[in-house]
């Protein structure tokens, strides 16, 4: 049986939708993952049918479900991917520095962090196209949906290179307006006393830290936003909107916010690395690798240490630099550019 469906299965792009909608489990669902309409979808997922001359789904009020035929064919279709990829990956080995190389990194990092040295980097590699996917939702890097990501959840798919590149600390911050108006809280009575600002995203555990550090509190007349990206989130806190958590050297992104010392509440998140092992064999993509392992590098950057280290206490462990210097450096970025209070 499934020697007779390889040898009729030929439409690579009806098997690819068709492994979509097995993975989201919906036509509505994969039609938004491939940028099509569920028409469209259907319609390309009967073609298939007719194709290998089998009935693949049945319909369900939750969605779809895979026939008996349907689970054969899947094994030919994944088939059909891994030899799809292998293709794709010895297309890029061939490459040389000239080309495209996607990253895929949380909206924070990406956005505060690595955007800015990112500049300097294809600067010197100027026949780079380098597509930076920031979201909060990991990537899929063995199905090439990017050649590297940068995310603070560990991955767990086997097949991919995994390295630690750097820790991330965060604490409570607020804007000096703020405190200067509410007060600063020293302890959990005292900040539950106060307006909160909380992020909810994939790779965030906001809600179960909120739930446990304020058990029976309803959100409700405590928090004042919620919101689902790392930059509206800074300036919703920079701006007094509340007590938010942000990573430790969150001072130097202007000086607009400052730290707040709350006894227990602090946060570590690894940074993780990965990338399939074929990448490293590509020559563009294993040099932003390495620059992504030194753009993390704690002996440069100490506060992406394992260690916590309070924000007063970097600029003595970067040598004496303050940390705004380190974002004022970029060649090109103007003075007028910086916040007043970062000057």
């Amino acid at each position: 049986m499934e020697n007779l469906i390889d040898s009729r299965l030929r439409n690579w792009e009806g098997a690819r939708a068709f492994l979509e909608v097995v993975r989201r489990g919906s036509f509505r669902s994969a039609a938004q993952s491939l940028h099509r309409s569920v028409n469209t979808l259907r319609r390309e997922i009967e073609d298939l049918e007719r194709e290998v001359g089998l009935t693949l789904f049945t319909r369900h009020v939750d969605g779809v479900r895979l026939t008996a035929e349907g689970e054969t064919l899947l094994g030919a279709v994944k088939r059909m991917e891994t030899a799809s990829l292998d293709i794709a990956r010895a297309r890029s080995r061939n490459a040389s520095m000239r080309g495209e190389v996607r990253l895929s990194v949380t909206e924070g990092l990406g956005t505060f962090w690595l955007a800015p040295r990112l500049v300097e980097f294809q600067r010197n590699h100027p026949e780079l196209l380098i597509d930076i996917r920031c979201a909060m939702h990991p990537a899929d890097v063995l199905r090439l949906e990017s050649d590297i990501a940068v995310q603070i959840t560990r991955p767990t798919v086997k097949d991919l290179r995994l390295v630690k590149i750097g820790r991330l600390h965060a604490m409570p911050f607020a804007s000096r307006g703020y405190l200067e108006k509410n007060g600063t809280p020293t302890n959990f009575l005292e900040l539950s006393k106060h307006r909160l600002v909380l992020q909810v995203a994939d790779q965030l555990m906001a809600m179960e830290e909120y739930a446990r550090l304020f058990p029976d509190t309803p959100q409700l007349g405590t928090v004042s936003f919620r919101v689902n990206v790392s930059s509206a989130y800074y300036w919703l806190i920079a701006r007094g909107g509340g007590v938010g958590v942000l990573p430790t050297y969150a001072h130097a992104l202007g000086g607009r916010v400052v730290p707040i010392d709350v006894e227990g509440v602090r946060f570590v998140n690894d940074i993780w690395l990965t990338y399939h092992p074929d990448a490293a064999k590509i020559e563009r993509v294993r040099r932003l690798i390495d620059w992504l392992i030194e753009a993390f590098s704690p002996r440069k950057y100490p506060w992406f240490g394992d260690e916590f280290i309070h924000p007063r206490d970097l600029p003595r462990m970067s040598g004496g630099l303050s940390l705004q210097s380190m974002f004022e450096g970029f060649e090109g970025l103007e003075m007028e550019d910086v916040p007043s209070t970062a000057k």
